[in-house]
């Protein structure tokens, strides 16, 4: 119980009354100008969001359920929900190469004027959202009520990006500045939701505020100069289709910036909070020797973190590779395609913001932990703690213990401490 009460009651940590005003100082500039980024680029026109119809006149959609397929012409016998009396109807083949209907698969049909459905999509709604809880009560179970401002966090991200990131490349605010804007408001959200308003937080989030920058930088001259259009992805062609004249050369840049944040949140919350605690180990180091020990964490994290971030993208541009493979091309121009180009950008530049974060985020922070780094418990001695501890701090049992306790055996010091 003693233990669990501590969790819940986890101490903030602490710098000095001045770096923490400087700090305060700071951050406030830093949304005053992500305030003044967000109405130079917020959107004058919502007209062109949801414009586009997503049915023929006339058609509408329905949900239906496969009972039964005919193996030899692939037509599948459906039945509409919530409309029994309709009984079963032909639903064509869906067309989708080796995947064929099967019975009890939830379809989303687009029913026409003339009755006939078409196939739209498949329903996937029960498995994402037994995964989605299944998820949120993980990160809830073992991360108690940082997992809960997490949570909250990451959806008050996704309704920045919602509400103002889309809206605003849509009305044609700069992508730069779209990016940046995004990256510092959704950082504030997140990191101070999930972890609290602290001297860390606060490290963790110019930390990851100066990779952001340096990623965005890089990102603006990379796109230009690798002539990344955006042109060929599925995506991009139906945007250039719908007639909203969207920058898609815009919208990769912004997409770059965007995806860094994730990443980039990682390695600085780390890192501060390796420094944090080598410094409440270690009160009486030098501010130097404390970075190098917190980069000593940094280097072991930028070598996974780099291949992390490798294989993810790798990942998702899998089908794309595999596509291109096919032709009988050279293994550079291969990789120098549109579709690869994109990604190998999109991690070269992120990779190097993520190396430049852990060394600004470890000098932040060794330059902003007080030398008492974790704010002394100010409850009574033994309160809360258990009777074991309660009686060790009675003044005659801690005059036995001192008694009677063999000499402590000390860790070996880095000559180099100061």
């Amino acid at each position: 119980m003693g233990a669990g009460h501590s969790h819940a009651l986890e101490r903030p940590p602490r710098a000095s009354e001045r770096t923490t005003l400087i700090l305060a100082i700071i951050v406030a500039v830093v949304l005053f100008l992500t305030t003044i980024g967000a109405m130079a680029v917020w959107p004058s026109d919502w007209s062109m969001l949801r414009s586009v119809p997503t049915t023929y006149e006339g058609a509408e959609w329905a949900s239906v359920t496969v009972d039964s397929v005919d193996e030899d012409t692939g037509i599948a016998l459906v039945s509409t929900s919530g409309n029994d009396a309709a009984g079963l109807r032909e639903l064509p083949p869906a067309d989708l190469g080796t995947f064929d209907y099967e019975p009890g698969d939830r379809v989303r049909a687009l029913e026409l004027e003339t009755g006939e459905l078409v196939f739209g999509d498949f329903e996937r709604a029960n498995p994402m959202l037994v995964l989605l809880v299944a998820y949120v009560l993980l990160v809830v179970g073992i991360a108690w009520w940082r997992g809960i401002g997490a949570l909250l966090g990451l959806g008050a991200a996704f309704g920045i990006i919602i509400f103002f990131t889309v809206p605003a490349l849509f009305n044609g605010g700069d992508p730069l500045i779209t990016g940046l804007v995004t990256g510092s408001g959704a950082l504030a959200v997140l990191l101070y939701l999930a972890h609290g308003l602290n001297s860390r937080t606060t490290t963790a989030y110019l930390g990851t505020l100066a990779g952001l920058t340096v990623t965005a930088v890089l990102a603006s001259w990379a796109v230009d100069a690798s002539r990344l259009t955006g042109i060929w992805s599925e995506e991009g062609a139906h945007l250039e289709l719908s007639g909203r004249s969207v920058d898609l050369q815009g919208l990769v840049l912004c997409g770059i910036v965007i995806a860094g944040l994730g990443v980039l949140n990682d390695v600085t919350v780390t890192q501060a909070s390796a420094v944090w605690e080598l410094r409440a180990a270690r009160p009486d180091i030098s501010r130097w020797n404390l970075f190098r020990r917190g980069m000593r964490i940094g280097r072991d994290h930028i070598a996974s973190t780099v291949y992390t971030i490798a294989f993810a993208y790798v990942g998702a541009a899998l089908p794309a590779i595999m596509l291109i493979s096919l032709y009988d091309t050279s293994l550079g121009s291969t990789l120098t395609t549109a579709e690869i180009a994109e990604e190998a950008v999109r991690t070269l530049v992120s990779s190097i913001g993520l190396v430049l974060a852990v060394p600004l985020t470890t000098g932040i922070a060794a330059l902003v932990v007080g030398t008492d780094a974790i704010a002394r418990d100010s409850r009574p001695p033994g309160a809360d703690a258990g009777p074991l501890v309660a009686r060790a701090a009675a003044p005659t049992a801690g005059a036995a213990a001192l008694a009677d306790a063999p000499p402590p055996v000390l860790e070996p010091r880095d000559p180099s401490d100061n």
